[in-house]
Order: C-alpha cells, then structure tokens, then sequence
C-alpha cells in the first residue's frame, strides 16, 4: 500500500513538473533550471525565517538563473545588509540584486 502511494506521488510530480509551462515563460533553458531556481528561493526564505535580524515576511525573493532578487521593506540597514549576505551564501547563487528598502 506504502509502496502504492510513493508511486503515485512520484508520477504526480512528474506529470506537475513536465507539464508545466514555466521554463519557457521565464525564459529559462529548461525545467531543470527552473526547479533548481525554485529550490534556490526556497532555501533563502526558510534561512530568512530561521534568522532573529531578519523578517522573512517582510522581504520577497526571487529567482532567476540563479540570480536571486530580493525587495521588500526592512527596518534597518543591518537587516537589509544582513538578507543579502544570507542570500549570497546559499549554494548555486550567481549573484544577488538586492532592492530592498529601508522603512525606519
């Protein structure tokens, strides 16, 4: 039954991932470029939410080809300067562009 289910919900994912669009909307060579920019995103707000300085609610990170832009509003510059490091130190980033604003 286990076994079933493991089946079932690795076909899903595939069939998800195969069949969606979105490496050819974002411009991006293939869906392996996709799912690893996904996995990038992924990593940096989960680190963002693990972190006391920085409100991961408050700061939006996206991806592409592994270039990772981050905007949004932080309280500080310590903050700010603080998610970008974050961001540059998560495996597979290129580079960071980081347009976050400070709000006093």
């Amino acid at each position: 039954m286990i076994r079933k289910t493991t089946w079932a919900t690795l076909a899903a994912s595939l069939v998800l991932v195969f069949a969606s669009g979105c490496a050819v909307t974002r411009g991006q060579e293939s869906v392996g470029a996709y799912i690893d920019d996904a996995g990038i995103t992924t990593l940096v707000k989960s680190r963002f939410f693990e972190d006391k300085d920085v409100a991961g609610s408050s700061i939006s990170v996206e991806t592409l080809n592994r270039t990772v832009m981050l905007s949004g509003f932080a309280k500080s510059t310590l903050e700010r300067n603080k998610a970008e490091t974050i961001a540059r130190g998560v495996k597979g980033v290129n580079s960071v562009r980081n347009e976050i604003a400070v709000r006093p």
